[in-house]
């Protein structure tokens, strides 16, 4: 039976596409929600840390399957098929909340030098750096709507480099874990300015669930007491009950259809029978992540887009960045890890912005509870890595060892890019994802001055011995923290989309994800995601007449 004609398309139920499904369903328009994975289903994925690990035998949890969705790495002349329990892949879980469901929660408001990087510290060579159309002030009422609504734990009023705000976080910070403490009163001794870490999880009983429980197992993983806020608990089910909304799991949309006028009239997916559909549509919103997003609009042909959807300038897929996560390590001679989940509870933004020879920055904090299959690879210089020396300090150190880490603002580069691949395809014959590019020299840089930084902090704690553990060398950027592939700004030119995710000439279709983020900044993107998610939905709620798209 043909599927009836609605108002929009949302293809993605992650931090983007769930609420952008939500604003636009309660306010009375007709949508469909396409996920190409299921609901999360806790017992499946429990607390294993053998099944987050993303293995060859235990398969990748939230998916997307690595038999029916493998990918490209391009590096000169090598071409090496990956899959998502292989290395370099980009993994985003597929699954209804996307990241949100196993994501660490980090809750990030951007600073205001983010969205003015090009003005701040002027022209990069070798990096398309520029600033964002829009402002934090333009930004500020959609971070504290994301903070209500999805649900924040935190106080920014003890985080003298906070950005703005109107109002405060809705729940309280959650409490210092023993590594954490330590490394506070550290800080605090070197004159820096450390507070709780803001984060997307009940500290208290909120919105009809109840308080995290300190789950040892949190970042990786679902949250056995469902505590932890994405998309799939808050907004979706507000966009369900308005019955305005339909969720469509198990579809993968590989087209998005554009007509000889230049509009989005829907899209051609496969239904979870892997049947060939069509769903039409008024509008059409993209929210599949930096790198499925840049692949649907490159493989979305027509006459007056033969090289993709929005493309016709050549900046499609283009500046994808993710983050170098960079930082330090050190022992302690006595059990500084307690493994109060989520483990990370400290952070301090000194080294964001004004650092003398550096670009930007980036937060730095303790991180997540370490389990031990990952421990086996956190060694200092020099140690054993196999035998006896190597299981002895795998029993001994485990609960000896803390980190300082943080994510860098990376600098986008042109050539750091997502294109299609015409000869690898996947399980439905579509052209895959192809990643390729470097990194800018200078996030190295940037990775060794933050490093640096957290050593200091571990050494002022105490620490018997320390080591660096440095983010930023070569290859393509993206990761999990993904950005940057259909940029948002002023001039059709140089970028994908207009300053409400509007894609350049073609004005019923519109992106709201990381991809149309200008610069990663130097926190998790999270939180932004969902401002920029409410910031379109808002737009489009506005600016939709009827049957029409008027903007």
């Amino acid at each position: 039976m043909k599927n009836k004609h609605v108002n929009a398309i949302v293809v993605g139920a992650g931090a983007g596409g769930g609420i952008i499904a939500k604003e636009l369903a309660v306010n009375g328009l007709s949508v469909v929600l396409f996920e190409r994975g299921k609901w999360p289903v806790y017992d499946e994925h429990p607390n294993d840390e053998l099944i987050s690990q993303r293995t060859e035998v235990l398969g990748s949890p939230f998916g997307p399957d690595p038999k029916k969705n493998p990918r490209v790495l391009l590096h000169g002349n090598n071409k090496q098929i990956v899959t998502p329990i292989t290395g370099g892949y980009s993994n985003n879980a597929a699954c209804v909340g996307s990241g949100t469901v196993s994501y660490g929660a980090m809750a990030w408001r951007f600073m205001e030098e983010d969205f003015k990087l090009k003005s701040t510290y002027g022209h990069v060579e070798g990096s398309t750096l520029e600033d964002w159309p829009i402002t934090y002030n333009d930004l500020e009422p959609y971070y504290e709507k994301a903070e209500w609504e999805i649900g924040v734990s935190g106080d920014d009023t003890q985080n003298p480099f906070s950005p703005p705000r109107k109002k405060r976080q809705p729940m309280p910070p959650f409490e210092y874990n023993r590594e954490g403490q330590v490394l506070h009163d550290a800080s605090k001794r070197l004159g820096l300015h450390p507070f709780p870490i803001p984060m997307l999880r009940n500290s208290v009983p909120n919105n009809g669930r109840t308080g995290c429980i300190r789950n040892r197992t949190c970042c990786g993983f679902a949250c056995p007491v469902d505590a932890k806020n994405g998309t799939q608990n808050t907004v979706i089910p507000v966009a369900l009950a308005t019955g305005n909304c339909e969720i469509r799991t198990n579809s993968k949309v590989v087209e998005i259809m554009i007509n000889d006028s230049g509009q989005a009239t829907g899209v051609k997916y496969f239904d979870d029978n892997d049947k060939p559909q069509v769903q039409t549509a008024d509008l059409v919103v993209v929210s599949g992540a930096a790198v499925e997003t840049a692949r649907l609009l490159l493989n979305s042909k027509s006459e007056l887009f033969p090289n993709g959807a929005g493309n016709n300038y050549d900046w499609v897929g283009r500046n994808l960045m993710g983050h170098a996560y960079t930082g330090a390590f050190g022992l302690f001679d006595y059990d500084i890890l307690d493994f109060s989940g989520p483990g990370a509870t400290v952070a301090l933004c000194d080294y964001n912005h004004n650092n003398s020879g550096i670009i930007g920055g980036g937060v730095l904090a303790n991180e997540f509870n370490r389990l031990p299959y990952l421990f086996t690879n956190i060694r200092p210089p020099g140690s054993a890595r196999w035998g006896k020396k190597h299981k002895a300090f795998q029993r001994e150190m485990f609960h000896r060892t803390a980190q300082v880490v943080g994510p860098i603002q990376e600098m986008p580069v042109f050539e750091s890019r997502v294109t299609v691949d015409q000869q690898v395809k996947d399980y439905w014959g579509v052209p895959v994802a192809a990643m390729s590019g470097e990194r800018h020299p200078l996030d190295y840089k940037h990775c060794k001055f933050l490093s640096s930084k957290a050593e200091e902090i571990l050494i002022e704690a105490g620490a018997s011995q320390t080591w660096q553990s440095v983010g930023g060398r070569g290859g393509p950027s993206g990761g999990q923290h993904q950005n940057g592939t259909a940029r948002m700004g002023n001039d059709k030119k140089t970028s994908v989309v207009n300053r409400y995710g509007q894609i350049h000439e073609i004005d019923n279709l519109f992106v709201a994800d990381g991809s149309i983020m200008v610069s990663g900044g130097g926190f998790n993107p999270a939180l932004t995601i969902m401002a920029l998610g409410f910031w379109v939905g808002n737009y489009i709620v506005k600016n939709f007449a009827g049957t029409k798209f008027k903007g």
